[in-house]
């Protein structure tokens, strides 16, 4: 039996992986007290919001992907928020501006998380909005030890803080400095406004669904909405080195709500993989999947060896290529792009070298168009810091690139999901005084050139890099899993896909395996780099396997061992009702717990 670092879990009452251990446990103690995996995870998604403020927020976003224990079939939820009505081009070039800033109030979407997650609770919860908010309500008003990483990203931003975001300084700099790792830390506000949730849907009577739908009018047209409205008129500093006001209104939240959609789907290798739509990278995984079959050689699914770690990346960089230059919230040719004839296409790209362009095809005949900034700079841009790391990795200016957070659930009825919250991080712009939590950087996803399947347009999502995965086997659903990690998310879910589905490995033997990812793509988050030719990975990685890919053109980037992906993973076998779950050790901080 090989090593690991934990036990994967095993029980038949119900499973969670997650993040943060007081998410995990907090959703473990809703379905102990009879809830479902849908009230558990969002038990742990407004649990996320206070314990890991760095990674995700209320103001954020979050897709999921799951299945009912009534209805195998997988639907995605989708709490993506979309461009404000005012954020035009127009009015970005008006203000001087090539790129959307990384952070500031002017890179924010509509939020979508907290209403994603309320209409989660309505359709296919048990549990009453009180009950789901309690674990959220007591770590934000009585304190909760604050992870290391946390107090480190308020370190980094410390003096835009104290010199430009002084709201955000007066919650995160107590006594002038940053929060000490496992400090007793609160946001009382945020408290504050979760109870006001539970006292509008209170006042609106008796019946659950009822006070759901009280609680998501009054964030979308109530209190919040109105608080939002008049601090995102505030001009604050952002990454541009100027300050500029916000674009969100009151009537952007009313206009809004979290939709219903179905998912993007591959069968491989006798299991069928669930993804979000071309808004998101999601399918990115399934067209890579699709590359590596159609080389019809075995050696390329093992992510451990030289011609399997080659090969796999030479197949990310033409799906991250086909990215760039087709995925987004608009007519994407998606069909085509997942077609076999097409992967057998790009196949045929992938050589005994490693390539350092970006190659993007053309699906349905059509030529494919790249963003102009990446034309003129793609050979001399390099990236400052490494983004390699489990945690995020922030400039002093408050851009990040964008980790964030995971959460899977599986029930003994059945019911299983896999979210992926993100969005909002304390560094993205200013905290709200009134409301405890900051408006989200999304935007910066969106290109400032027309014609581009990603061009900012009012009212359409940004592409995001969130990207939950559900897998089935005969129509059943049997696993949910995913990662942190912005542009790495598929990449690191691609490694433990193969380990686990084709390579037979345990769950935490897949996720504690060494793992790795490539940079030779534009990068989602400002100031959008590209590091062509690049391969990250663990120096846990064999040493030959390490040489011959230096042999084959790879530039070879060694991180720390044990610091690549957070991944999480919860399973369930149909035929025995048998749960399993398993967690990424990587940042000591992630949990899985179940029995």
């Amino acid at each position: 039996m090989a090593f690991t670092t934990r036990p994967t879990l095993r029980g038949t009452f119900g499973m969670v992986s997650s993040t943060h251990w007081l998410a995990s446990q907090s959703a473990m103690g809703v379905l102990e007290r009879g809830g479902n995996a849908f009230d558990a995870a969002v038990a742990a998604g407004f649990v996320l919001h206070v314990v890991e403020p760095h990674l995700n927020g209320p103001a954020g976003e979050v897709p999921a992907v799951l299945a009912t224990a009534t209805d195998p079939t997988p639907r995605v939820l989708c709490g993506q928020g979309p461009a404000p009505a005012a954020a035009t081009v127009a009015h970005f070039r008006s203000l001087g501006l090539d790129l959307v800033p990384g952070a500031g109030p002017l890179a924010a979407v509509v939020p979508g998380a907290v209403d994603a997650w309320l209409l989660l609770l309505r359709d296919h919860g048990t549990r009453t909005l009180a009950e789901v908010l309690e674990p959220a309500i007591g770590y934000a008003a009585a304190g909760h030890p604050l992870v290391g990483p946390a107090g480190q990203t308020v370190a980094r931003v410390r003096s835009l803080f104290t010199d430009h975001w002084p709201t955000s300084a007066r919650l995160w700099l107590r006594d002038g400095r940053p929060p000490a790792p496992g400090e007793m830390v609160t946001n009382p506000a945020y408290a504050d406004t979760l109870r006001r949730l539970v006292d509008a849907g209170r006042a609106a009577g008796a019946d659950r669904e009822t006070q759901i739908e009280a609680a998501r009018l009054a964030w979308r047209e109530g209190f919040v909405a109105e608080a939002i409205d008049a601090f995102s008129r505030l001009p604050f500093r952002d990454s541009s080195g100027r300050a500029h006001a916000g674009l969100v209104t009151g009537d952007d939240l009313a206009g809004w709500s979290a939709t219903w959609e179905e998912p993007v789907t591959l069968d491989w290798h006798g299991h069928t993989i669930a993804k979000t739509g071309f808004w998101g990278q999601g399918p990115v995984l399934l067209q890579t999947l699709s590359i590596l079959d159609a080389l019809d050689d075995p050696r390329v699914h093992d992510p451990s060896s030289l011609e399997g770690i080659h090969a796999q990346a030479e197949a990310l960089k033409l799906a991250f290529a086909d990215r760039e230059a087709w995925y987004g919230d608009t007519d994407v040719p998606g069909s085509a792009l997942l077609s076999a004839g097409y992967a057998r296409a790009r196949a045929a790209l992938v050589g005994d070298r490693a390539d350092t362009t970006l190659r993007p095809g053309s699906p349905a005949g059509e030529p494919p168009r790249l963003p102009s900034h990446l034309h003129a700079d793609v050979d001399r841009r390099t990236v400052p810091q490494d983004p390699s790391t489990g945690e995020p990795t922030v400039r002093a200016d408050g851009v990040t690139r964008g980790d964030t957070c995971h959460v899977d659930v599986v029930d003994r009825w059945g019911n299983i999901i896999s979210a992926t919250p993100s969005g909002g991080w304390l560094q993205s712009s200013p905290v709200i005084p009134e409301l405890g939590f900051p408006l989200g950087s999304r935007l910066q996803m969106c290109w400032l050139e027309e014609g581009l399947a990603s061009t900012l347009r009012p009212g359409r999502r940004p592409r995001t890099t969130l990207s939950p995965t559900l897998v089935l086997r005969d129509g059943e659903p049997v696993m949910a899993c995913g990662t942190p990690g912005g542009d790495q998310q598929d990449q690191w879910q691609l490694l433990f896909l193969l380990r686990h589905l084709a390579g037979g490995q345990e769950l935490q033997e897949a996720i504690d395996a060494p793992t790795w990812h490539t940079t030779s793509f534009p990068a989602s988050f400002y100031p959008r780099e590209v590091e062509p030719g690049v391969l990250v990975l663990e120096d846990r990685i064999d040493g030959d396997v390490l040489a011959g890919l230096r042999a084959r053109g790879h530039t070879v980037r060694l991180s720390d061992p044990w610091s690549l992906g957070r991944m999480c993973a919860v399973t369930r076998d149909p035929r025995t009702g048998v749960l399993s779950a398993a967690a990424n050790p990587r940042g000591a901080q992630g949990y899985a717990t179940g029995r």
